[in-house]
């Protein structure tokens, strides 16, 4: 069953040690049966219990999966291995539109920033002690908010939008808990989340975001999380409208002791109005990251939400990292301070580029979603059939498998860079790739 590799160990740390380095090490691969507990309890010579505790442990920390009678198997992505293991391998002369990048040319230059902000920790060093929230931050990211309908709240800082959610979901729920989040949605939190032990309810996606009855329905089978993007949803660009806001937040009220989560990590790279959940629940959490207007390697997201979840988060980083650098701080203070870059025309050039693909995908009978953001969602019949043919043309796209739980096979398209010649080009791979259709008017 294990093809050669033995599990070890007589007490439950030593097994889970054992099938957990296995995976690590690829000698044990995703999807691969595990033996059945007693079956190994004997192999092993011990008590049964001894393995029921290990594989449990192995769970919770989201290497394996278990579906009753048919047992357990690693993890599709277990978390002791890359997350990112479904990606494409681009070849030399394969045009890259798949990895989800901002588009280097409309990022603001940091040198400046930088320097402004180790010109003042030469004049005053940041030492153990102090706040670990530059004050002008908050001053800028609090006005944003404001001017966002954000209900207002006490505000930290953290590493980016993933660890600001890991965080929060550590702060309120335990292993085994269930969560609602979005289906497709972003891959590294639909690995993020078991591998925290906790479950998943996925609820659909469309043009406004997670459907109303998917969320009640979710809610009321006892999910005790939900996590929405609000805009720029990845993979399909969803954004949540006024009217889809006002409905979600109805049932958010019925259901006053759900944990909200809302990540925003498209500010400053949309033009749609924010419209914002939060403030119906007990417990909520509204992330901003700067990842895709400012930078990946910035590492930088503001969190605001209700005084527990927002202390305890805080508390918690005090603990382990400490704080997020007050030098990368102060230097996104003095960008946002400056103006730097313009989001209206980095929105623009997005909506321009997302728009052109779309189009041109239409003329060709392709349906295409991308109300924002960086990505173009392009439902398919079979989607490892048309990345394989669509790497085959030269076009390496991303396969919907990294973004799905139960929902319809898609692609994902990013078009962060993307001409509007190599959009044409790109639209007509992509007719080709899925086939003729007595619907489709090829021009």
């Amino acid at each position: 069953m294990l093809e050669g590799y033995l599990i070890e160990g007589r007490r439950a740390a030593e097994i889970a040690a054992s099938v957990e380095r296995a995976v690590g090490t690829g000698e044990l691969e995703p999807g691969q049966l595990l033996p059945p507990m007693r079956e190994l309890a004997v192999e092993l010579s011990v008590n049964p219990n001894t393995v029921a505790a290990a594989y449990r442990t192995l769970r919770e920390r989201g290497v394996i999966e278990t579906a009753g009678r048919r047992g357990s198997r690693v993890r599709s992505k277990p978390a002791t291995t890359g997350r990112e293991y479904i990606r494409v391998a681009v070849p030399d002369g394969v045009r890259n539109v798949a990895n989800g990048n901002p588009d280097p040319a409309l990022l603001p230059k940091l040198a400046p920033a930088f320097a402004a902000a180790a010109e003042r920790g030469d004049r005053e060093p940041v030492l153990y002690g102090e706040s670990t929230v530059d004050p002008e931050l908050a001053r800028l990211a609090r006005r944003a908010l404001d001017a966002d309908g954000v209900p207002d709240g006490p505000l930290t800082v953290a590493s980016g939008s993933l660890d600001v959610i890991e965080r929060v979901l550590a702060a309120h729920l335990k292993p085994g808990d269930t969560i609602a989040v979005e289906d497709p949605g972003w891959g590294s939190l639909l690995d993020l989340v078991p591998a925290l032990g906790l479950r998943m309810a996925p609820v659909g996606v469309d043009e406004e975001g997670p459907p109303v009855d998917d969320v009640r329905r979710a809610l009321t089978s006892g999910a005790r999380a939900l996590i929405v993007t609000d805009r720029a949803q990845n993979p399909t660009g969803a954004s949540v409208t006024a009217t889809r806001a006002r409905a979600l937040r109805a049932v958010l009220g019925d259901h006053p002791d759900t944990l909200l989560i809302e990540d925003d990590h498209g500010h400053g790279i949309v033009d749609l109005p924010l419209h914002p959940l939060a403030g119906v629940t007990r417990h909520w959490a509204f992330v901003r990251s700067v990842a895709k207007a400012y930078g990946p390697d910035l590492r930088l997201a503001v969190l605001t939400g209700d005084e527990v979840t927002v202390d305890r988060v805080g508390g918690r980083h005090r603990l382990g990292p400490g704080w997020v650098s007050l030098l990368t701080q102060r230097a996104v203070a003095h960008l946002w301070a400056e103006g730097s870059p313009d989001t209206a025309e980095v929105a623009a050039a997005y909506r321009r580029r997302r728009d052109q693909l779309i189009d041109a995908l239409a003329v060709r009978g392709v349906a295409a979603h991308g109300r924002s953001g960086l990505n173009v969602w392009i439902p398919v019949p079979d989607e490892t059939g048309a990345v394989a043919r669509l790497l085959h043309a030269g076009w390496a796209v991303a396969p919907g498998a990294r973004f799905r739980m139960g929902a319809p096979q898609g692609i994902r398209v990013t078009v962060a860079t993307l001409t509007a010649e190599e959009a044409v080009a790109l639209a007509d791979a992509v007719a080709r790739a899925l086939g003729p259709a007595p619907t489709r008017n090829h021009v």
